[in-house]
Formats: structure tokens, sequence, C-alpha cells
């Protein structure tokens, strides 16, 4: 037991000894946050505030009103023009080929578009010589506008020679509106 006593003493003695060699810590001064370490890099700028977006209302969406409306309404205000013919006569003048070509712009831009052309004729004359002459006007129609790329099945021909007259009279004022091919659209 001696011998414990010894040894515990030893130890309490190296104990002591042992903690008066460390030297206890000394505090430091934190560096201050205005005066950046030379070791870390700078913290980040702050982020630029985001500019409020400007609201600008949408564009109005201009629905295409020929596009959209019905056959009816197509036919009633229709953007085919009329052809109109000289007395007894088929063939196409420079104003009727001026009316074509912007007929055959309209048929291009609505590609899905059918139309039918009905060939009128004034009163004077027989109806059998009346139907033969508004066919010859209607195919003379046709023809020009295949010519400039419009396809052939996309439009057919009628003729309904004197018996639906546009304008009512029995003057050259009303035959002169009566010798027409008219333009109607039957599909879109």
């Amino acid at each position: 037991m001696r011998r414990m006593a010894v040894g515990m003493f030893a130890l309490a003695v190296m104990t002591s000894a042992a903690c008066h060699k460390n030297k206890a810590p000394v505090a430091r001064p934190a560096t201050p946050a205005s005066m950046p370490s030379s070791t870390a890099p700078p913290p980040p700028s702050p982020p630029s505030p985001v500019p409020a977006p400007t609201m600008v209302p949408p564009e109005p969406v201009r629905e295409d009103a020929i596009a959209s409306a019905s056959l009816d309404d197509l036919n009633k205000n229709s953007p085919l023009k009329p052809v109109f013919f000289e007395y007894d006569s088929d063939e196409l003048s420079t104003e009727a080929q001026q009316a074509l070509n912007e007929n055959a712009g309209v048929l291009k831009k609505y590609a899905t578009w059918a139309v039918t052309i009905e060939g009128h004729c004034d009163e004077r004359g027989t109806a059998e010589y009346n139907l033969a002459l508004g066919e010859r006007r209607a195919i003379a129609a046709r023809t020009y506008l295949v010519s400039l790329g419009i396809p052939a099945e996309r439009v057919r021909v009628v003729s309904y020679g004197k018996e639906f007259p546009f304008e009512q009279g029995h003057d050259e004022s009303a035959w002169s509106k009566n010798r027409r091919a008219h333009f109607v659209i039957t599909a879109k």
C-alpha cells in the first residue's frame, strides 16, 4: 500500500507540474470587418437591384376578319371582284385582267378557298345563246386565273345566262352590269 500511495503522490506531482508548463491561451482581437484579410477574398458586392419590369400591354391580336367570316358573309362582302365584258364578247379587257390579278392574289392568300365563277349575260339574245356566252365568259376568267397559278381544281364554272340579272333595267347602264363573271366562294 505504501507503494500505491507513493505512486499516487508521484502522479499528482507530475500532473501539477505538467499544468504549470502549459501557458494559458492568449485571446487575440478579431480582424475588424472593414479591414479585409489579405488571404481571404473580398466578400461579394450586393446584387444590383432588378428594375421592375415595365408593363407593356400585349399587342392586340387582330384576327383576320376575312378568314373568320362565314361563307354567307364572305359572299355578301366578297373580296373577289367581278369581271365585266363588252356586249356579245368573252374577251378579257385590261380592266378585267386587273380584277383577275387582284382576285388571284386573294386566292393565293387563302389557299384553301374554292370558288365558282358564274357567267352572266344581259337580257338581249336567246336563253340558249346567253347560256353558252355566260359559260365562255366564266371559262375565260378561270383560264386566266389558272395561268396565274391558281389550281384548276379550286375553280368551278357555271353559266346562268340572262336568268339572274344583277341590275334590273332595260338600258345599257343595266346591261353593262349584267355582262359579268361573278365569283362565289364555295368552300374555305
